[in-house]
Formats: structure tokens, C-alpha cells, sequence
């Protein structure tokens, strides 16, 4: 962990100072758990009880919270997005070794840099390119005609298939596939056919994938993430989806085949987008949330039913097996009302 003075952060973080400037700070921590020299932060106002009481060297906080602290302070309406900034700064910058364990099985045909770390046990296909301080680790597989971007980091036990494209400073998490089969068949008289997914998967820069997220290949055209896309784990995508830059998926989603999702979106978690349909720029799909039409104008969309007693679920839903019997009989109203 580096040290930084708090005057320091306040220019990295381009947060407003108030406080001590020299006050030298060497760690980070919970708002509750933190201890003199530690940076802490207050994000949401579930933590706002913990801010008189905290012995943190500085917190970044909203203008709205500093009412209620009069200790160091880094203050700025994005807390979240300052935070990031100031965790970079301090953490270690971590050195990747420039070395190829000598379990680590490389085609003669692949172009592999010199600065490149390969971990135990790692498989690189023909004709794979690997760029400049990239990181694989152990267990990896990378198909044949891979390419991997400068800069990007494949955690342990990662699989590409043939033809993946990676841009530069991505980050793929242990269990990751990308460019498996897309769910592609054809039924002959209830038996089914393997359509062949002829397609690939294409990565732009500094994309990030979570631990077990699985990334189809295109059946013909390609399966797309533009730059900046973040998923988290357990992640679904089906061949031949396009998603936009800097869009954010949370865990457990699932994305049918061909659907195509804009820039600057947000997807909840253990949401369901149904295929070949399409969400415009900046949509905001809530957790747990089916999506089976287009959305084609921004803004936020949510279909959850929160939970309920199971006795007054049931009382609910009954109705709903009559809304159209009752809907008849209302436009029969409204018929004779207008008579």
C-alpha cells in the first residue's frame, strides 16, 4: 500500500478538501472499522450513523453529509467514483514477471511477446498473438487465432475459444469462457441437429468479465462487447449479441441470442433479455427484471414483484387469472355508460 497525504488525494480524486492537507494516510477501511492513518468512505446513508463515531483519518463524503462531520474530509457529489480513484492510488501497483512456466505448452507458430507472464499449465493455440505485458494465468486455454490485447490479465482457469479477440487492459476472471458453442440446433422429426456456430467473439479495450461467465460465439456474424463493458459473474451471453460501450451487467443475467444492447446501459441482476430485440442507449433494466420487447427510448425499466406473504400471493394472483373476464365486463360498463 502506498502513502499518500490527504492534499494528495484531494488532486488525484479532484475532490474538495477540508482538513489537514499534510495528514498522511496508509490504508483503507470500513467507515466503522477505520483507524487513524485509514480512508474511509460514506456512500450511502445506511452508514451515515457511523460517521460521528469513526476514528478514519479522512472520509469521503456528499456536501449534504459533512453537516454531520468535522473531521478530515474529501467532499464530492460522486463518493463511489472518487473512492475508485483514491483505492488506485494507494494500492500497490502490482508487477507482473516477465517469465513462461516451463509446464506452459506454446504452438512454434504463435507470436507470444517478450514481455508476457504464462503460468503453469497454460495451452496457447496456432497461430495465437499475444501483445505486450500481458498476464496469463495457470490452467488457461487460448484457442488458435486468438488475439490478446497489451495490457490484459487472464486469471487463472480462463478458456478462449478459436478466434477470440481480446482488446488491450481487459481483465477475464477464473472460470470465464469465451467463444464456447452458441445454443444453435434444428429439430429432424423431435431429433435435434448441431447447427455449426461458424462466428467468434470480440472484446474491445478494457473490458472486464466475471468469474463463470460464459460468452457464446457468433453463429455467423460475431458476438460483440464494445469498450468499457463490465460483467460480473455467473454472466450469460448468447451468440451473436452486441452490447455497447460501457455498458454494466450484474450477476446471473442471461442475454438470448441476437439481442442487441446500447451504450451506457445497466442491467440488474438476474435479469432475462429475450433474443432478437433491442435496448437503446442509456436503458436501465431493474434487478430481476424479464425483458421480452424492445425498449427503445432511454430511462429506467422494471418488472419485479417484490415478495409477499405466500397466503397474500396467492389472494393476488388469483385476480390476475381474471383480468380478462374483468376487463370484458368493464368495457361492457363503459359501453353502456357511453349509451
Amino acid at each position: 500500500m502506498r502513502h499518500l497525504t490527504i492534499g494528495q488525494l484531494a488532486d488525484i480524486t479532484g475532490a474538495e478538501l477540508r482538513g489537514d492537507a499534510d495528514s498522511l494516510i496508509q490504508g483503507i477501511a470500513a467507515l466503522d472499522r477505520a483507524e487513524s492513518g485509514q480512508l474511509a468512505f460514506l456512500h450511502t446513508q445506511q452508514f451515515q450513523r457511523y460517521l460521528a463515531q469513526t476514528q478514519a483519518s479522512v472520509v469521503i463524503l456528499t456536501p449534504e453529509a459533512l453537516v454531520d462531520y468535522a473531521g478530515n474530509a474529501l467532499v464530492t457529489d460522486n463518493p463511489l467514483l472518487a473512492y475508485a480513484k483514491a483505492v488506485t492510488a494507494l494500492a500497490e501497483e502490482e508487477t507482473i514477471a516477465t517469465e513462461v512456466h516451463p509446464t506452459a505448452v506454446i504452438d512454434p507458430s504463435a507470436q507470444v511477446a517478450t514481455s508476457v507472464m504464462i503460468g503453469a499449465n497454460v495451452v496457447i493455440g496456432p497461430r495465437a498473438d499475444i501483445a505486450e505485458d500481458v498476464s496469463i494465468g495457470p490452467n488457461t486455454v487460448i484457442g488458435a487465432d486468438s488475439v490478446l490485447g497489451s495490457g490484459t490479465r487472464l486469471h487463472a482457469n480462463v478458456s478462449l475459444g478459436a478466434s477470440t479477440q481480446i482488446g488491450a487492459r481487459c481483465i477475464i476472471h477464473s472460470g470465464a469462457v469465451l467463444g464456447s458453442d452458441g445454443f444453435g440446433f434444428a429439430s429432424d422429426q423431435g431429433r435435434w441437429v448441431k447447427i455449426p456456430q461458424l462466428g467468434t467473439v470480440r472484446l474491445g479495450d478494457e473490458v472486464e468479465v466475471g468469474a463463470n461467465t460464459a460468452i457464446d460465439r457468433g453463429s455467423l456474424g460475431d458476438t460483440v462487447l464494445g469498450n468499457g463493458v463490465k460483467l460480473d459473474n455467473h454472466v450469460h451471453i448468447a451468440h451473436n449479441v452486441q452490447i455497447g460501450e460501457h455498458t454494466a451487467i450484474a450477476g446471473c443475467v442471461g442475454i438470448a441470442g441476437s439481442a442487441k444492447i446500447g451504450r451506457y446501459c445497466t442491467i440488474g441482476g438476474a435479469s432475462n433479455i429475450v433474443g432478437h430485440i433491442e435496448l437503446a442507449d442509456h436503458v436501465h433494466v431493474s434487478g430481476v427484471t424479464t425483458v421480452i420487447r424492445n425498449m427503445l427510448k432511454p430511462g429506467h425499466y422494471t418488472s419485479v414483484v417484490p415478495a409477499m406473504p405466500h397466503a397474500a400471493w396467492r389472494k393476488n394472483f388469483a385476480w390476475v387469472k381474471q383480468l380478462d373476464r374483468i376487463a370484458g365486463r368493464l368495457r361492457a360498463v363503459e359501453k353502456t355508460l357511453k349509451k
